[in-house]
């Protein structure tokens, strides 16, 4: 997602790359109503699932640092379509849905990182991945409802490292600041988001989840101070693009991934490019446009 984060995915389809995504997701949400609309869980894209699994086994990416099975993995998704709302399939209750067949850029790190976490736990079942993603993707590792989703990426960063899937390496980089920018996006535009506009208990709820989130201490790497630092990250590293758009902490995610020079370059789904593709070096994407105010990152840690 290259442009306003809210909702992780949501403010694509708000915006100009609905009607771009618009096909397979009306296809995905008719296949769900012609099931009668019960699903739990949704797995679609199995056929990329098992050529992942075949080519996990084939390079021994379980031996791998959990940074670098990232980054193979980030790697062999390149070309999927970048597809925004993949998981705003129902007005009246959340299902975990994972979808390898389109990923926008928190879908697309999110599996990367989930897939790589079974990969060392000898895990590699579409049920296994269906398990992770819902550890990753909601608050405490539950699912309950639409507000239990992680929607903004530093709401998603604080429960991770509170789960200790990632740490925080943030204020550790040479320049970072104090984040004092206020989420709001999602409570002030309710009208973007259908499971909003259906519930005004969903919405209490997401305001409540706002306050929490502005009362943490965050912080984050001016743009200015990226080229700089950006020697101290590592590939698999998740990066948020903080923005300058008000309401919003970021408004784009995606992997470092260090090329054979040496080069940290960003690893995303990206909407201008409208696919997964290996971009240029951090530094040079986050100045590239004027609303990125910086980054946010955090590191993987190794599954238990």
């Amino acid at each position: 997602m290259n442009h306003p984060w809210v909702d992780r995915r949501a403010f694509l389809a708000f915006a100009a790359k609905a009607l771009g995504s618009a096909g397979l997701l009306a296809v995905t949400r008719a296949r769900r109503a012609s099931a009668g609309g019960q699903d739990a869980k949704i797995f679609e894209g199995r056929d990329v699932f098992d050529r992942l699994v075949a080519q996990s086994r084939e390079r021994r990416w379980s031996e791998l640092p959990i940074g670098e099975r990232i980054g193979a993995i980030g790697m062999a998704l390149r070309q999927t379509p970048y597809v925004a709302s993949t998981l705003e399939l129902y007005d009246d209750r959340e299902v975990c849905s994972v979808d390898f067949r389109g990923l926008d850029c928190v879908t697309f790190f999110e599996l990367a990182l989930a897939f790589a976490r079974i990969l060392k736990r000898g895990e590699r079942t579409p049920d296994a991945l269906l398990a992770e993603v819902t550890f990753l993707r909601y608050r405490g590792g539950q699912l309950t409802d639409y507000a239990s989703r992680l929607h903004y990426l530093s709401d998603w960063f604080a429960d991770n490292q509170a789960k200790r899937v990632v740490r925080l390496i943030t204020p550790e980089l040479p320049g970072a600041e104090r984040f004092t920018r206020r989420v709001s996006f999602m409570s002030t535009h309710p009208g973007a988001y259908r499971q909003l506009k259906a519930s005004p208990e969903q919405l209490a709820k997401i305001t409540r989840r706002e306050a929490e989130i502005n009362a943490r201490v965050t912080y984050y790497l001016p743009k200015e101070k990226v080229a700089a630092a950006q020697r101290l990250l590592m590939t698999g590293d998740i990066v948020g693009v903080t923005t300058s758009i008000e309401g919003l902490d970021c408004a784009h995610s995606g992997v470092c991934y260090r090329d054979e020079a040496g080069i940290p370059r960003l690893l995303h789904a990206s909407t201008t490019r409208n696919a997964v593709v290996l971009d240029e070096d951090l530094a040079t994407y986050v100045a590239s446009v004027r609303t990125h105010s910086g980054i946010m990152v955090a590191r993987p840690l190794e599954a238990t």
